[in-house]
């Protein structure tokens, strides 16, 4: 599919078009734990491809109430929007040809960028203690026979700023499958399922600046959040319909933590750190 096809023109929103626009199953991603299903979507003469999560396909978990993981990954992207990073591809909640799901735009992710230059990786294993210029560690990983080698990322602005976001929004499963650098040079994350439990479920691969004062950046966009999160505010209201109080209250209880610490989060020590399979 060319990239006329895939992009919504300007006379049509993403919002407009996975909302109103008709929904075609296309094919299924095996790989993923819950149904995924890769469909088109079409409205107004204009089409793009899309992800489609049904409730009816989540596998229930012990942690999560029941046929909530659609709601969260569009709970997500309104943070990610609220906070102006453009982290989360546009996502909404919406019914299809197996029920109510969750409605993402695609995002290719091409080994190239749009000026033919290779990609830069986002993650690595190295050898020896030391991350290398240009890197953060993030812990040793089993590579087999008995050996180690030192998982490091990116010491790279756009996944810092993802790593804040993940703080927010208690991101459970952050993994490097979910990384997806766009052409244009943005960054993309998807799969946000596993997000916003009230309890302390922040399990990712991006450590590398934990501890670490927060950018002025971030604190500007937390000070927004903050005041957007306010009783009865037009996002409140929104995430009111997404998750429940009592995780709404520890977002807010979050945001403010970061704020008075002014400092990235660091592992808590009573949840795994990182996902596994990492990848």
């Amino acid at each position: 599919m060319s990239a006329p096809e895939r992009i919504p023109s300007r006379s049509v929103t993403p919002h407009e078009l996975l909302t109103r626009g008709e929904l075609t199953v296309r094919g299924r991603v095996r790989e993923a734990s819950n149904a995924v299903l890769y469909c088109t979507v079409e409205y107004e003469g204009v089409s793009a491809a899309c992800v489609y999560k049904p409730v009816a396909g989540e596998r229930p978990l012990w942690d999560f109430p029941d046929g909530t993981l659609a709601q969260r990954e569009v709970a997500a992207y309104e943070l990610s929007e609220a906070m102006g990073w453009g982290l989360v591809p546009p996502t909404v909640l919406r019914d299809g040809p197996y029920g109510t799901g969750m409605c993402q735009l695609w995002i290719d992710a091409p080994e190239e960028t749009a000026e033919g230059t290779p990609v830069t990786p986002l993650l690595a294993l190295v050898e020896g203690d030391e991350p290398g210029q240009g890197w953060k560690a993030v812990g040793y990983a089993d590579v087999g026979e008995d050996r180690t080698a030192l998982l490091v990322h990116a010491d790279d602005e756009r996944l810092r700023r993802l790593a804040v976001l993940d703080a927010v929004i208690n991101n459970g499963d952050r993994k490097g499958g979910h990384l997806l650098p766009a052409a244009d040079g943005r960054l993309y994350a998807i799969d946000h399922g596993v997000t916003f439990n009230a309890d302390d479920k922040l399990r990712t691969l991006l450590w590398g600046w934990a501890g670490e004062p927060l950018t002025e950046e971030a604190m500007a966009a937390l000070r927004r959040l903050s005041a957007d999160l306010a009783e009865e505010s037009p996002l409140a209201v929104r995430l009111a319909e997404l998750i429940t109080p009592a995780e709404l209250d520890a977002l807010r209880a979050r945001v403010a933590d970061l704020l008075r610490t002014g400092r990235h989060r660091e592992p808590s020590g009573q949840w795994p750190a990182i996902p596994w399979p990492p990848v």
